[in-house]
């Protein structure tokens, strides 16, 4: 305690209101406690602020040494008027403050769950644990990133142990912010440093959402922790993908190539790397200018796209057709229409075509 707290009655300054300070108990009415304060005079707790903590100041002895926070220099009876109520709270708040400082890792209970992450007390202090300050292992992962079922997902650690860090605080906006991920941080840099970009690794895959999959590795680690990392939809294959289930599930064991390690530590893995690109020697099987037959599979914004050959799309830009809705009037998901092919880069993945004429 003497740690955290600065004497305040050693006479290096006045005492002022808001000071917290040291007294040894000397007396106790029927609703007050007398306090010495040596050097700067006796203090009493009484009225509201005794009330307010009776239940500890029951416990107190003769003797028995406490802090309070001053409330007033001098009331009418000449006592310097004390609250253990408001020192506690104080105390509380520098606790808080050195455990940021010394970055301290603590367990708390989750009380609570809202859309924006999880709540848990610290000291009696409302603690807020944002989601995206959670680990990779109680991160929700939801398709689509609906909101009921991202809560549906945090209820269920309510009541749950989860060791956090103070991420950070504001006394004055009883502001206390709490991350689980950073009680990780070095953990996981560690683990990162054994890898680089280009490394094949085989891993199990833990979530499928609407842009990608995730995947934790090594798979047969020893360690208690596992990295995690995210492969992109576009990364998942070289054909278009609606939704990633449609080439892994949650628990397949995959192979993928890490293509890339931020400085936040996110690793980005790729699958399609590993698998032979169809697009390779594309340009000996068409030519610009060419006659070709293929079936529309999806439209978007920027036109529509057919497929040529197995995993291999071409892009009919919405120009062709002017409006978009021009271009749904004379193509149909699923079927087969001629098309000429005005350009193509095997390198980019790029193959532009113009409708020929409708089928």
């Amino acid at each position: 305690m003497e740690k955290l707290m600065e004497t305040k009655n050693e006479g290096a300054r006045p005492l002022r209101i808001g000071d917290i300070v040291e007294g040894k108990v000397v007396g106790a009415g029927r609703a007050a406690v007398y306090l010495d304060l040596s050097p700067i005079g006796t203090g009493v707790i009484y009225g509201r602020e005794f009330y307010a903590e009776k239940d500890a100041i029951k416990d107190l002895k003769i003797g028995d040494k406490i802090f309070c926070k001053v409330i007033d220099l001098e009331n009418e009876d000449g006592y310097i008027e004390l609250s253990l109520r408001q020192a506690g709270r104080e105390i509380n708040w520098k606790k808080l403050e050195q455990m940021k400082e010394e970055k301290e890792m603590v367990k708390v209970t989750i009380e609570k769950a809202n859309k924006g992450g999880l709540v848990a007390n610290m000291f009696g202090i409302p603690a807020f644990l944002p989601v995206s300050q959670l680990s990779l292992e109680h991160y929700p992962r939801v398709e689509g990133g609906d909101p009921a079922k991202i809560l549906q997902e945090l209820q269920k650690l309510i009541g749950q142990e989860i060791s956090v860090m103070i991420f950070d605080l504001d006394k004055r906006e009883e502001k206390l912010i709490l991350s689980e991920k950073a009680t990780r941080a070095p953990k996981i840099k560690e683990l990162i440093s054994k890898y680089k970009v280009g490394d094949i690794i085989e891993g199990e895959i833990t979530g499928v959402v609407d842009f990608g999959a995730f995947i934790h590795f090594p798979k047969d680690s020893l360690e208690e922790e596992r990295l995690e990392g995210l492969i992109h939809i576009s990364e998942l294959d070289w054909q278009l993908i609606g939704n990633p289930s449609e080439i892994v599930k949650v628990g397949d064991v995959v192979k993928a190539k890490i293509i890339s390690i931020t400085d936040e530590d996110r690793i980005l893995l790729s699958l399609k790397a590993l698998k032979q690109d169809p697009w390779e020697g594309l340009e000996n099987k068409l030519k610009k200018g060419e006659e070709i037959s293929g079936k529309v599979i999806k439209f978007n914004l920027f036109g529509v796209f057919v497929e040529i050959f197995p995993k291999i799309q071409g892009l009919c830009h919405i120009s062709e057709f002017v409006t978009e809705d021009k271009m749904r009037e004379l193509l149909e998901i699923g079927k087969e229409y001629k098309f000429e092919v005005l350009d193509i880069n095997p390198q980019d993945h790029k193959l532009l075509l113009k409708l020929k004429a409708p089928q």
